[in-house]
C-alpha cells in the first residue's frame, strides 16, 4: 500500500468506513439493496458466467451487505479521483469525472438487464482486456495461476503446504453434493461425473489472506469421455465493515457474501458456493480463464472521463437489477435532485470526494511514515 496514493485507498477498506461513521454526513438514503461494500476500480472486471459468456461486473464481494448504494458511488468516486492524481491530471478533469459518473450511473440504473458490448463508448484500456478475457483458455489460468499446465500447484512464495488435516478437509469438502455439482457444471460434465482433489495449497494473496483460510484447489472431473482440470479457489469469510440496512440477511458470512454476489454480479454468484471447512465459513469459487482484473496505470483526460462514466454504469446496473421499475424511478429522481445549476453531479457526492482525498492522502503519508520507519530498524 505505500507505492501509491491510489494502492493505499484500495487497500484500506476500513479507513473509508472509518470517515463515514466519523460525523454525520448528509449523503442521502437509497433503498436498501445488496451493495460491494468496497467498490473501488480493482473490484470491477470482465466476469464468465458458467457458459463462459463475458460481461464487466464487480468481482469482488468480500464487504458486501444490503445497504445503501451511495455508499458504493462515494467509495467509486474516491478510487476515481485518486487514479486521476496519480495520473496526473487536473483538478479540472476529476470534476468532469465526478459529473460522468452520475451520468453514467444513471444510465445503467435505468438499463439493469443490458450486458457490456465491446462496441460501446469505454476507454480503449477496458476494452483492451476484454478482447484478452474473450480469448482465454485453460491453458492461460493455468501458466498465470500456478505457473503450468500440469496437474499440481507449485510450492513457493504464493503457494504453501498444506498440513495433513488440511488436506483430508479439503478433499472431504468436495464430496459436498452442492460442490460437486457446481465443478462438474462449470466444467462442462454430467453430475455423475468424478471429481478429484488432484492437488491444493495454502494461498498467499496478499495481507488480507494472512490468519485465514485461502486455499487453491486443482481438481479434476472425468467420465468415460476423459477429464477436464478446474482450479477452484477456498476463501475464508469474514464479517464485513460496510453498514448494513436493518433488513433480513444472512448471519452466516460465507451464506453472506454468495447472496450479494448472486444479486450484484450474478456471473460470479452462479459460481459460488457457502460452505464450512475446518469450523470455518468459507467462500468456495471456481476460477475461470476469462475472469480479470482491471487496470488504470495512466489516464488521459479523455480516457479518464470515459472510465467514470462507463465504470458508474456497471455498478448502477449492479444495483438497478434488485429494483422494480417504480423503485428505480425514485431513485433516480432522488440523485437527480438539488443540483447546483453549475454543477451536473450532486454537490454531496462531489464534497464526500473531495473531503475523502484529503483524509485518504493524510493517512497514506503517515502510512508511508510508519513503514520506512520499519524498514530503517
Amino acid at each position: 500500500m505505500a507505492t501509491s496514493a491510489h494502492a493505499y485507498v484500495r487497500g484500506n477498506t476500513l479507513k473509508f468506513y472509518e470517515w463515514l461513521e466519523a460525523d454525520d454526513r448528509t449523503l442521502p438514503q437509497g433503498p436498501p439493496v445488496w451493495i460491494c461494500g468496497d467498490c473501488h476500480l480493482g473490484n470491477l472486471g470482465p466476469l464468465a458466467d458458467i457458459d463462459g459468456h463475458v460481461d464487466i461486473q464487480i468481482r469482488d464481494l468480500d464487504q458486501t451487505v444490503i445497504g445503501n448504494p451511495v455508499h458504493d458511488l462515494v467509495r467509486l468516486g474516491l478510487s476515481l479521483a485518486m487514479a486521476a492524481r496519480g495520473s496526473d491530471l487536473p483538478g479540472i478533469t476529476t470534476a468532469h469525472m465526478i459529473e460522468q459518473m452520475i451520468a453514467g450511473y444513471i444510465h445503467g440504473l435505468e438499463h439493469p438487464d443490458r450486458s457490456v458490448d465491446i462496441d460501446d463508448v469505454m476507454p480503449e484500456s477496458v476494452r483492451a482486456v476484454i478482447k484478452t478475457s474473450l480469448s482465454r483458455k485453460w491453458r492461460h489460468l493455468a501458466r498465470e495461476r500456478i505457473a503450468d499446465v500440469s496437474p499440481t500447484i507449485p510450492l513457493g512464495r504464493c503457494f504453501w503446504a498444506l498440513s495433513a488435516k488440511e488436506l483430508t478437509a479439503i478433499r472431504e469438502l468436495f464430496n459436498d453434493p452442492a460442490l460437486h455439482a457446481m465443478v462438474t457444471g462449470l466444467l462442462r460434465h454430467d453430475t455423475r461425473s468424478a471429481v478429484t482433489v488432484r492437488d491444493a495449497a495454502y494461498w498467499m494473496k496478499g495481507c488480507s489472506s494472512l490468519g485465514r483460510l485461502r486455499f487453491a484447489v486443482l481438481v479434476e472431473v472425468h467420465d468415460s469421455t476423459g477429464g477436464r482440470f478446474g482450479l477452484v479457489d477456498i476463501k475464508e469469510a469474514v464479517q464485513a465493515a460496510a453498514p448494513r440496512s436493518v433488513v433480513s440477511m444472512p448471519s452466516d458470512n460465507a451464506e453472506r457474501v454468495v447472496a450479494g454476489a448472486r444479486a450484484i454480479a450474478p456471473f460470479l454468484g452462479d459460481r459460488m458456493r457457502a460452505a464450512r471447512l475446518l469450523d470455518r465459513s468459507v467462500v468456495v469459487r471456481e476460477l475461470m480463464p476469462q475472469d480479470l482484473k482491471l487496470e488504470f496505470d495512466r489516464l488521459s483526460r479523455l480516457e479518464a472521463t470515459r472510465a467514470a462514466r462507463f465504470l458508474a454504469g456497471v455498478v448502477g446496473r449492479a444495483h438497478g437489477r434488485q429494483m422494480d421499475d417504480t423503485l428505480r424511478r425514485s431513485w433516480r429522481d432522488e440523485l437527480n435532485r438539488g443540483h447546483p445549476s453549475e454543477l451536473d453531479a450532486p454537490f454531496w457526492l462531489w464534497a464526500s470526494v473531495v473531503d475523502l482525498v484529503a483524509y485518504h492522502e493524510a493517512a497514506y503519508l503517515e502510512h508511508c511514515r510508519r513503514y520506512a520507519l520499519a524498514e530503517a530498524a
